[in-house]
């Protein structure tokens, strides 16, 4: 939870505000205390400035109108709801527990048992939204919350009537729901019915039972593809049974799945009454501290804030006893709340300034990335050590550095270890994609600002499970780069370019082509594009189409050995053409293999030659370090660490304390820093750059070209 900022108010309907639960693009959750009795609540609120408009307000409207219908024991209830204020506002019954989502991504798969009970209970939810005429139509683990006292659905913002007719708030051709955990008829934008619920409820116990989606991650559109047409991976489920049921839930055509009142019947356990004897100690231990933390919260206002109390070093046998059988109080005694107590008070604000403050580095160091990965490692270190030797530094900076491999698993395990130091204000990394996609969901949970480098696809914060709020992309994101590789290719004479999409080079690739596609109808351009299927051995024939359609350039994206076969077929062809590689593509294996065939090829990348003149300092103390020129990336992680750093001192001119994590966040959003590489300011999160740099393969060797701006 975060404090309140400036321009919040302090009460809704009767309801003390005490602090923020989370912010989102139309609206803010405070967490609040109700009038009458004291108890906690959840108050959602629509932003001022969408208040005013008439569709969102008629969502918001309806969104109460369906939660007030809705009535079960696993549906958490509405207290109090007023849709017509100047702020309108809704509070439900606050459920003092992580969710799903967290939960497996803290502590891993459930076993099939617990997975067993959780479906019987979802089951049992949704058919008390299904018996008021509703489908949910959002049924993720970010909307099932694990209480003391059993598992709640929550969020009915975009549930709708069964039979209501579609309006343009929810039209055909509108996907509404979250990708890969939606429904088939959901990724086509039609009407959807309570069997579309049947669906994502098996997604969710598939997340559940193996820590994945069904249907993968990566970009929205492939999602959405898969869905509609390929088969879920079930590998993970040990139980047959529960296997069985899954995949009857999962059929793409709706009649043929079972209701939810079938779920419940098939899965053969007893629903939990009052307690959470099926979940693993992990997990119970997750709901204990955060009850403990929120339940420890005094009716008084939020700025006046009693001695933290000692947090208890009870074993979990005890701690899972007491949560178990005595409720709120025994709670309090098994945890204490200081934790929430901390985060009220701004984290760790009595943690002696004097003392080492901590940045994190994830990276990879010894898996597929680890070129990368070092570079970035020896910037980052680079950048703390010339800070830490200044005299009249304001705070002794500490690095703390963990090994990814470039591998999911590793990476939510070495983020899990990073984000529980609380000593830890910020992070850097990871590497690449897959590591990103796998960790930042751990850093959200845990409010740590994330600042990546080299990871600059469009839909690494699409594919979490939790809107991003605290993760910085300080690299220009692939849009860019593609976008300016269609105007430069256009500016060399290029009127016909053909693009040529290879599977093999996985949601970067498909990122660059759609941007491309895009570009060109902009400009204007005659494009021709095919796509390679990532189990092809062979595009010739694909290359020879697209020369008989008459292009007069070649994008490639994919991989640097398959681009080389591509560079030979062109060569042999006698193409002169302007050639652009994607950033993936281009690398010393493109190099190696398409030998004499690469002269002339060209790539637009987000990272600068590190022997450039504007990284001249740089450069120059890095090989005096190290004895070694810096390498890719290196540059823009040295930037991005001392833009954090710059950050950590303006608060600590500001506070004359150590900031919490909140507003290190906050100051990083704000941020205008001027770094070697450029200007750093952020839009959504996202690096605002004017430029990307151009190389070209000159005697079997990427030289610098030099920086190209980005077009308007």
């Amino acid at each position: 939870m975060e404090r309140l900022v400036p321009g919040d108010p302090s009460r809704l309907g009767g309801h003390r505000l005490l602090g923020r639960l989370g912010a989102g693009g139309m609206g803010v959750v405070y967490l609040a205390r109700v009038a009458e009795g004291g108890d906690l609540a959840a108050v959602k609120a629509i932003q001022p400035e969408y208040a005013d408009q008439p569709e969102f307000r008629a969502r918001f409207r309806r969104e109460a109108e369906s939660a007030r219908r809705v009535d079960s024991p696993w549906v958490v209830p509405v207290l109090g709801a007023d849709t017509e204020a100047d702020v309108p506002w809704l509070a439900t019954a606050f459920v003092p527990g992580p969710s799903l989502g967290e939960a497996v991504m803290a502590c891993g798969p459930l076993p099939a048992r617990a997975v067993r009970v959780l479906g019987k209970v979802l089951a049992r939810a949704l058919a008390a939204v299904h018996e008021a005429e509703l489908v949910h139509r959002d049924v993720k683990p970010g909307n099932v919350l694990l209480a003391p006292d059993g598992p709640r659905l929550i969020d009915f913002g975009i549930a709708r009537p069964t039979a209501v007719e579609e309006t343009a708030l929810t039209s055909d051709s509108l996907v509404v729901g979250t990708p890969g955990f939606l429904s088939p008829e959901q990724a086509r934008g039609q009407r959807v019915g309570p069997a579309s619920d049947v669906f994502s409820l098996a997604c969710v116990l598939l997340y559940a039972a193996t820590g994945q989606p069904p249907f993968g991650t990566g970009a929205v559109d492939a999602l959405l593809y898969r869905t509609v047409h390929d088969e879920p991976e079930l590998d993970g489920v040990a139980d047959d049974e529960l296997r069985a049921l899954l995949l009857r839930c999962l059929a793409k055509d709706p009649e043929a799945r079972p209701t939810v009142e079938e779920v419940d019947a098939a899965l053969v356990e007893d629903a939990p009454e009052g307690s959470l004897a099926w979940l693993p100690d992990a997990v119970v231990e997750m709901v204990a501290e955060r009850s403990a933390e929120m339940l420890a919260l005094p009716g008084v206002e939020p700025t006046l804030v009693p001695e933290e109390s000692k947090e208890s070093k009870e074993p979990m046998g005890r701690r899972r006893v007491l949560l178990l059988g005595a409720g709120g109080a025994a709670l309090l005694a098994a945890g204490g709340g200081a934790g929430l107590w901390a985060a009220l008070r701004g984290g760790d604000e009595d943690t002696p300034a004097d003392q080492a403050w901590t940045i994190g580095l994830q990276a990879d160091l010894s898996g597929p990335q680890r070129e990368i990965g070092r570079a970035q490692e020896r910037a980052v270190r680079l950048a703390v050590e010339q800070f830490n030797s200044d005299d009249d530094k304001p705070f002794t900076l500490d690095l703390r550095v963990v090994d990814d491999r470039g591998d999911a698993v590793r990476a939510r395990r070495v983020a899990r270890q990073l984000t529980g130091d609380r000593q830890l204000l910020a992070a850097l990394g990871p590497t690449g994609y897959t590591s990103t996609v796998a960790a930042l969901e751990i850093y959200e949970a845990a409010g740590v600002p994330l600042v990546t480098v080299s990871e600059v696809s469009t839909n690494a914060a699409i594919a979490t499970l939790t809107q991003p709020q605290r993760y910085f992309q300080a690299a220009p994101v692939v849009a860019y780069a593609s976008f300016t590789t269609v105007a430069v290719l256009g500016t060399q004479g290029s009127f016909r370019p053909g693009l040529l999409v290879d599977r093999a080079g996985g949601v970067i690739g498909m990122e660059h082509s759609l941007i491309t596609q895009s570009a060109a109808k902009g400009m204007r351009l005659n494009l021709y594009s095919r796509v390679v299927p990532s189990a092809a051995t062979d595009a010739t024939a694909v290359v020879d189409d697209m020369l008989a359609h008459d292009i007069d350039g070649f994008y490639y994206t994919g991989t640097p050995e398959r681009g080389a076969a591509i560079a030979r077929t062109l060569a042999e062809r006698g193409f002169t053409g302007p050639r652009f590689l994607d950033m993936s593509a281009a690398t010393e294996s493109f190099t190696a293999a398409a030998d004499t065939a690469a002269d002339g090829w060209q790539v637009l990348t987000p990272y600068i030659e590190p022997k450039a003149k504007s990284v001249r300092a740089f450069a120059t103390a890095h090989r005096e370090r190290y004895g070694s020129a810096p390498g890719i990336w290196g540059a823009e992680a040295y930037d991005a660490t001392r833009l954090v750093v710059s950050r950590l001192t303006a608060l600590a001119g500001t506070h004359g304390k150590r900031p919490n994590r909140a507003q290190i966040a906050d100051a990083i959003t704000k941020a205008r820093y001027k770094g070697l590489t450029g200007i750093y300011t952020f839009t959504h999160n996202r690096l605002k750059p004017t430029t990307v740099h151009h190389y070209r393969v000159d005697g079997g060797r990427f030289a610098y070209v030099g920086p190209v701006a980005v077009p308007e």
